[in-house]
């Protein structure tokens, strides 16, 4: 049976190894809410992780999906996931079969809300995996960045008022992580249409999708204003100067932003908050 500072100290880990974009502004939170976001992370990379997977069929990914997420709805059951995954086991990362490891790292008290936004995230990636992505209005692309990203800002924003009753707008952090997940989508367009699948509406252009993520990430820059605590500022404002930086990368044809313009930005974000 591992202690609570072993499992803390592999959450910690598996974060690293998995996204440095978050790892970097988590380990500046103070240690109750680096604990609870690492853990509400995890759990949400390891839905996303079946959800991106580029060997497993759409149709069992929405299986794949849509149990797991009704396993979120009651007391969560890691055997009976682990039975759920297992003829898929060697086709996903280590992150995507720990879902249980990564809930019992979390705060007993928030336990229930990490379960019930991870279980209506696996929902909505079910729904899109069914529909093989097929994004053709702004409509659609709304719907998708809200289940992989935007769900992620209601999340945080609810982890902030349970933490130290700071009220956010949740409008403006679903466009907060709608502008951090359509960055993404610009930085991986090329790979994406290698294996058929494309998040950009019918009939636009990069131009339009690159105005779709700057009028998010203009709503993440008003979330802002409302938040007062210094390791939250720190945490927020880390990934939206990043995503803007890369923004400006991709407009001059590069395709990220090298690792000492990331250390560079942080270490500034630091001196400023």
């Amino acid at each position: 049976m591992q202690t609570e500072k072993q499992q803390q100290k592999e959450a910690m880990k598996m974060l690293k190894d998995t996204s440095r974009t978050f790892y970097i502004p988590i380990t500046l939170l103070n240690p109750e809410l680096k604990k609870t976001v690492a853990s509400a992370y995890l759990c949400m990379r390891a839905i996303d992780e079946i959800e991106d997977s580029e060997i497993l069929a759409s149709d069992i990914k929405a299986r794949l999906l849509r149990e797991t997420s009704s396993m979120l709805e009651g007391t969560f059951d890691q055997s009976a996931y682990e039975a759920l995954t297992a003829p898929y086991a060697s086709m996903l990362p280590e992150v995507a079969l720990r879902l249980g490891d990564w809930l019992d790292t979390c705060p007993d008290s928030y336990v229930p809300k990490v379960k019930e936004f991870t279980s209506e995230m696996a929902q909505g990636m079910a729904f899109w995996a069914e529909k093989d992505w097929d994004i053709q209005t702004e409509a659609d692309l709304d719907s998708y960045t809200y289940y992989v990203a935007g769900l992620v800002g209601v999340m945080l924003s609810d982890i902030w008022e349970w933490h130290d009753g700071t009220k956010t707008d949740r409008d403006l952090a679903i466009g907060y992580g709608r502008g951090l997940q359509t960055v993404n989508i610009l930085r991986n367009v090329e790979e994406d249409r290698e294996r058929g699948v494309s998040f950009i509406p019918e009939g636009w252009t990069l131009e339009d999708t690159f105005a779709y993520a700057e009028k998010n990430l203009a709503l993440g820059d008003a979330y802002m204003k409302d938040l007062n605590t210094k390791t939250i500022i720190l945490f927020c404002q880390v990934p939206l100067s990043l995503a803007k930086k890369t923004l400006k990368a991709l407009r001059s044809g590069r395709e990220k932003m090298s690792r000492a313009e990331v250390e560079e930005t942080v270490e500034q974000i630091k001196k400023e908050v």
